[in-house]
């Protein structure tokens, strides 16, 4: 199933919302002023781009959160490019030395962003399996139309593409095998 123009950019609407807001809010915290707007909206502006670049189809957990990470790299570059006051809360030492010379920054960006990530993550699974519910209910209802009319209901079908859902869940166990009990070896003598 692939995504069309307006689906692609509410979903990126809704990556840039998150990846910039968790930037921004990172930099107010960590910094006690937030990057400049410029900042802000060339941020905003790069992020919008890429995801709607990428948002043709639905995205694993691993390519959101890959994709995460590296924007908000890039992000933290950007902001720390665009100037701002140190506090006290400060977790790392400038700017101008890489990512961070600080642990404590890193830690805090890796924990917000896999965190968001595996949020996006499970949104993006949501939205596929009710877009794909919706396609079946849509296409069932028109086979039934087609039929009604006399025309074949079969041409509607989807072809079978080999793939099947992505599952995040692990797979529920089997009741019958739950509560066996299998002993290896020979069977003991009997004893009289």
């Amino acid at each position: 199933m692939r995504a069309r123009l307006p689906l692609r950019l509410a979903r990126s609407a809704v990556f840039t919302v998150v990846c910039v807001g968790l930037a921004v809010l990172g930099h107010r915290a960590a910094g006690g002023t937030g990057p400049a707007t410029w900042a802000v909206a060339g941020g905003s502006a790069g992020v919008t781009l890429a995801a709607t670049l990428i948002a043709g189809r639905e995205r694993s957990p691993r390519t959101i959160i890959g994709f995460l990470i590296a924007a908000q790299v890039v992000l933290h570059e950007l902001f720390g490019a665009s100037g701002g006051a140190g506090s006290p809360l400060s977790l790392h030492v400038s700017h101008g030395q890489g990512l961070g010379a600080g642990l404590g920054m890193v830690i805090a960006h890796l924990t917000a962003t896999l965190m968001t990530g595996w949020w996006l993550a499970q949104g993006e699974s949501a939205l596929w399996s009710v877009l794909r519910r919706m396609g079946t209910r849509a296409l069932v209802g028109l086979s039934r139309l087609l039929t009604l009319l006399g025309g074949d209901p079969a041409a509607l079908l989807p072809r079978p593409t080999g793939r099947g859902p992505r599952r995040l869940a692990p797979p529920p166990a089997r009741e019958a095998l739950r509560h066996t009990v299998t002993r290896r070896g020979p069977p003991l003598p009997a004893t009289r």
